[in-house]
Order: structure tokens, then C-alpha cells, then sequence
């Protein structure tokens, strides 16, 4: 465990008479290459009880990514049968109580479907059912096979999740979203006073404020996937649309992009073996979870590559760590945001989200309109850039490419200034870093302290 993790957990202990204090998650994910990642650091963490997956299309199909929460059980299952000292590493592989896995949307509320299998690969993992078919999950050893790692069931998931937030204690759950915001947008349809009334927290993985986006030139893909569901699940205009402000966390690109899995680190603390497509993980050679994650990195490697970079981008598993570390507050700040813990920082940020545009559905449109610190109307951006860094000058925190801006027209202000800001989205600016989330994911999925 990272010091910022562990400090952070040994004070709720003692908030809880010295008892590690559970919160419980939901968790909604169309599982390709990051959110299979952030599920097996979720299953690792022992501040988390995973009350639900809710599958949803995104990724790949929704059916293809249905199999990958069977594929990755399998691995874990198979290390501790390899390794059973390591079952006390994944607290939550075999809970007292097992998570329910549902089928949710299989497509956006309006339009056709947006998948990522460009990058995914056509089963969600960088197509090992046809690389490496010994991970593939056989349908006669599901019934029995999985019985005691979760549960699934023929309900919807609009009734999963409904029935989780009345029968636990109200504020006491995390919903969070990896994919997609449709399943969220229909159960607020449905339900949305009951879910703005017993929500704990909603951890939203999505969007591009202040970078490009990942999708499309303007818009990252979970927005882009269904951007209609996005604007009813992120719209504060009045009470009764969307969610209460101060219990969203938006995790954009503009701060997860800047936390990596580099692949060479990857080649020296984990799988010295490990190449791409060209040289297929052996599964003899090595431990069932390293050869299960190398197995679905090495399509994931060359993509990446091709993109002019060595490294996974960790945009999902920044969504299962903020969940972790921050944990649903029954309490409502006079600010309207959200309570985080130290190491962590929300701003409000305003945006409209563009759901019909030729090229740039999916967009978080900011006024900039009276914004200083923007280029002038008509330069080249990236000339402009070129000629301040040759000069060694700077020019305002739109050059950023680690952080959102703070643009003047958004209303922000410091949470020292007195002034309340009642309106805009909160979105993370600042975690514990990226080597923080680096150490703690190779520890606790690989066991590798680093």
C-alpha cells in the first residue's frame, strides 16, 4: 500500500473505533483493457465492498464485455490455486456476500452505437479469445465455477441498482461510472428522486475540458458514446434533473491522462518477457495474473505505440483510487463540493455538452468568450506554444497540459476567497500523483512493491 493510501485509511480506522471502515461501490463498466485493470485493483482493495457490476455496451458489445468479468474471476481464481498466498491480497474475490453481475444498455439512449474496439480489440481485451484461447471461459464451468465470486441474475440493472440504494443505509454507496453514463441516465429517469435522495457518491470517469479528446478530436469516448445520457446525468439546472452536485466527482482526461502504466516499467517489475502481439505471453513461464495481463497488454502496446507512446493511460483505475480514497460523506458543504481527502482537489468547472454536432458531438463546450488568458482570435495555437517555450516564457494556464484551465468565465474562485460557487460540475484538478497510483496498483494486483 502507497503512504498517501494507507495514512489515508489508518485515520477512517480510527474515526471507526480503530475498525477499517468499509464503503460499498457499484460499479458500472464496459470491460476493455482499463477497466479490467480497475476491477482488479477494486478486488485488491480492502477498503471497498463491490456490491455490483453493471455491464454495459462501450468498449466492445455489451455480451463481450459481459465475458471479460468472467475472464478476469478466472485469472484471480487461477493464481490462488497457483499461489494461495496470494488470496489475501484480493479481499474481495470471494466476499461473505457476492456481488451481483447484470447486463445493462447495450446502447446509447439516442443514436447509433460508438464502440472503441479500434483499441479494445472486438472482445475487449485486445482479442485474446483468439490469441490466447486458454483464458477464454468455458460455459459449463460458469454455474458452479463462479458461484462464490458473484452472482448474476435476470433483473435489469435499473432494478439492481434501485434495490441496492433502498436496502442499504441512505449516502452509504458509490456509483461508479467507467463507461458510458447511459445506465445512470435511465435509473435517474426512472427513479431519480430515490437515487438523488439514497446516492452516496457518483465517481464519473469522462469528458475533455481543457486537453483533446481521445475519440474524436474534441470529445473523449464515454461522453461520445452516448452524449445525450451524458447531458441529462451532468445537468444541475433545477432539483429534479440529475444528481446533487456536491456528490459528483467527474474525472476528465485532463487528470487521468497524465497517470501511465509505462510498459517498459511494466517489462521490469512485472513480466521481463513481456513484448507485444509479435512475442505472445507463454503461460507456462510465468504466474496465471501476470500471463492473463500481459496477454491482453500486447495488442494494447502496439496501439499505443502507434499513438507515439510506451505507456497504458490509467483512466479507469484513477476512477476505482479516487472511490477508494474518498469515500460518500453524509454531510453537505456550504460550497457544494464534494468532500475529498488531503492530496485531493475538485474545482467546479461549467460546460454544456454537445449532443448533436457533425464533428463534435461529445464536446464539453466552456465559454471562453471573456477569457483573458486565451490565444487571440485567429493564431495558431501550437505555433504560438512553439515560439513561448523557444523563449522560455509562458502564457497563462492555458498552456497546461497536466491540469484543466481555471477560465475566468466558469465563476471559479479559491476555497479560501470566502465566495461560494454554486453552479458547475466538480472535477478533479489534483491527486496524490501518478507515481503514488503506479506504486499502489503494482502492489496490490501483481504484489510487486516498487
Amino acid at each position: 500500500m502507497d503512504k498517501s493510501t494507507d495514512d489515508f485509511v489508518q485515520g477512517h480506522a480510527d474515526d471507526y473505533g480503530g475498525q477499517l471502515f468499509v464503503w460499498a461501490i457499484a460499479v458500472d463498466t464496459d470491460p476493455g483493457v482499463d477497466d479490467v485493470l480497475a476491477i482488479l485493483l477494486a478486488l485488491a482493495s480492502p477498503e471497498l465492498e463491490i456490491l455490483a457490476y453493471v455491464v454495459s455496451f462501450g468498449n466492445t458489445d455489451v455480451h463481450a464485455a459481459y465475458e471479460n468479468i468472467y475472464r478476469l474471476y478466472q485469472a484471480v481464481g487461477r493464481q490462488i490455486a497457483s499461489h494461495p498466498e496470494d488470496k489475501a491480497r484480493f479481499p474481495n474475490f470471494s466476499p461473505e456476500v457476492a456481488p451481483i453481475l447484470v447486463l445493462g444498455p447495450d446502447g446509447p439512449l439516442e443514436g447509433g452505437r460508438h464502440h472503441a474496439q479500434y483499441f479494445h480489440g472486438r472482445d475487449g481485451l485486445g482479442d485474446v479469445s483468439q490469441s490466447h484461447p486458454d483464458l477464454n471461459v468455458h460455459s459449463e464451468d460458469r454455474s458452479s465455477v463462479f458461484r462464490g465470486n458473484f452472482s448474476v441474475t435476470t433483473k435489469s440493472a435499473v432494478e439492481v441498482v434501485l434495490d441496492l440504494l433502498q436496502s442499504k443505509p441512505k449516502r452509504s454507496i458509490t456509483y461508479i461510472a467507467l463507461g458510458p453514463l447511459t445506465g445512470l441516465a435511465l435509473l435517474l429517469r426512472g427513479h431519480g428522486a430515490v437515487v438523488r435522495e439514497n446516492i452516496g457518491r457518483v465517481v464519473i470517469m469522462g469528458g475533455a475540458l481543457d486537453v483533446p479528446g481521445n475519440s474524436t478530436p474534441v470529445a473523449e469516448f464515454n461522453i461520445y458514446a452516448d452524449a445525450h445520457a451524458a447531458n441529462e446525468v451532468l445537468s444541475f439546472d433545477t432539483p429534479e434533473r440529475g444528481l446533487p452536485p456536491n456528490r459528483v466527482v467527474l474525472l476528465p482526461l485532463d487528470i487521468t491522462t497524465v497517470h501511465e502504466l509505462r510498459f517498459p516499467f511494466y517489462v521490469k517489475h512485472i513480466d521481463p518477457t513481456f513484448e507485444s502481439t509479435r512475442k505472445p505471453s507463454v503461460a507456462s513461464t510465468k504466474s496465471p495474473l501476470v500471463h492473463f495481463s500481459s496477454a491482453f497488454f500486447e495488442r494494447t502496446r502496439e496501439v499505443m505505440i502507434e499513438f507515439g507512446k510506451d505507456a497504458m493511460e490509467l483512466h479507469d483505475i484513477v476512477a476505482i483510487w479516487c472511490a477508494l480514497e474518498n469515500p460518500p460523506d453524509l454531510t453537505d458543504n456550504d460550497d457544494g463540493l464534494p468532500v475529498m481527502s488531503s492530496s485531493w482537489a475538485v474545482v467546479k468547472r461549467k460546460f454544456a455538452i454537445e449532443r448533436t454536432g457533425e464533428l463534435t458531438t461529445g464536446m464539453m463546450v466552456v465559454d471562453r468568450r471573456d477569457d483573458p488568458t486565451a490565444y487571440a482570435p485567429g493564431s495558431n495555437r501550437a505555433q504560438v506554444q512553439s515560439l513561448l517555450e523557444r523563449h522560455h516564457q509562458s502564457h497563462g494556464l492555458l498552456e497546461s497540459i497536466a491540469l484543466p484551465a481555471q477560465v475566468e468565465t466558469e465563476d471559479l474562485v479559491p476555497p479560501s476567497s470566502g465566495t461560494v460557487s454554486r453552479t458547475g460540475i466538480p472535477c478533479v484538478v489534483q491527486t496524490p500523483g501518478a507515481d503514488a497510483l503506479l506504486c499502489l496498483l503494482t502492489k496490490r494486483v501483481w504484489g510487486v512493491d516498487v
